[in-house]
């Protein structure tokens, strides 16, 4: 990335996010920085999103899908209509500060090993209330959201290392997108961003946490629920099958089979509950497809340019 100004697309699926998209749009329009666009993939919302944003905010680009084709898909569909070398995603459901464009563009430009920019990430409702100040994997193939809950009293205000970046509201280098490939489609929504993130490590690329990019989202506005738990479930273990490297495999196996234990039998204990209930569909769903995530497993590890023992020094400790 030159030092110069470089144009950033913002990408933003939305799936029948009518009633986000105003304040969502209103946020862009009033960036600071000057040479972005706006990408809208809608993935065949039946809630007037689309003739909303064409006739509102005609400076939006929008890519409109006949069917919902998943949060990572959308994704990569806009990444394709994009022309900037920094891909920015954005959930429809955020409130992004007038400076956070700026803060991930000057992030990227005073790191350049880095191929991610995370933001900091409050609650919509909350605003003193963290939600990820960067995302943190464990050695238990558990992924973490950094200072999540906690009250922002300025505890993460530094830039700093993480190992990626939340994708409701992160900045992604063009050069390591491509490279890597963008986000997985099979995952269809949810850990697609960690799965990235596990890539970029593997080839090298460091993620940065950008304090002073702040965003505001409404959590699991147009997801979560039954939906949010069968994938987060699922994509958790085959996150885990497809990148963690065998030797640190053989090294944590205990907890990471332990973590996924624990997991479902949390959810048996709560089984009366919907989405404990999905969860564990999920996992086994995962087990289903396995074979083919060892596929996957293979292209992505003989890719790898990480020695594990430095990838092992960027994860978290399982009982931290």
């Amino acid at each position: 990335m030159s030092s110069q100004m470089p144009l950033v697309s913002v990408i933003i699926p939305n799936w029948n996010g009518k009633r986000f998209l105003p304040t969502c749009l209103q946020a862009m329009k009033a960036q600071t920085y000057l040479g972005f666009e706006v990408i809208l993939v809608d993935n065949g919302s039946k809630d007037g999103s689309v003739a909303l944003v064409e006739r509102d905010f005609p400076w939006v680009k929008v890519v409109a899908l006949r069917e919902n084709m998943g949060f990572a898909a959308a994704c990569n569909v806009g990444a394709e209509h994009a022309e900037g070398d920094v891909l920015a995603l954005l959930n429809n459901d955020t409130e992004a500060e007038p400076g956070w464009l700026d803060e991930l563009v000057k992030t990227l430009q005073e790191h350049p090993e880095a191929g991610t920019a995370a933001s900091k990430i409050l609650l919509f409702d909350r605003r003193g209330v963290i939600h990820s100040t960067g995302d943190l994997m464990g050695r238990d193939g558990i992924p973490r959201n950094r200072g999540v809950w906690e009250e922002d009293r300025g505890q993460y205000d530094r830039n700093l290392y993480v190992f990626g970046g939340c994708g409701a509201a992160v900045a992604y280098r063009r050069e390591m997108w491509e490279e890597i490939g963008g986000f997985d489609e099979d995952l269809f929504m949810y850990l697609e961003d960690v799965d990235l993130a596990w890539r970029a490590q593997l080839r090298g690329w460091k993620a940065v946490y950008s304090p002073n990019a702040r965003v505001y989202h409404h959590l699991s506005a147009t997801g979560g629920g039954q939906v949010a738990s069968f994938y987060t479930g699922r994509n958790t273990m085959l996150v885990v099958v497809k990148d963690m490297p065998w030797n640190l495999i053989r090294r944590y196996w205990q907890v990471v089979i332990g973590a996924q234990l624990h997991i479902a039998f949390s959810a048996l204990r709560a089984f009366r509950g919907e989405a404990a209930r999905a969860r564990l569909r999920g996992q086994l769903a995962a087990l289903a497809v396995l074979p083919r995530w060892m596929a996957k497993r293979r292209e992505v590890q003989k890719t790898s340019r990480m020695d594990a023992e430095d990838l092992d020094r960027v994860l978290v400790d399982f009982r931290d």
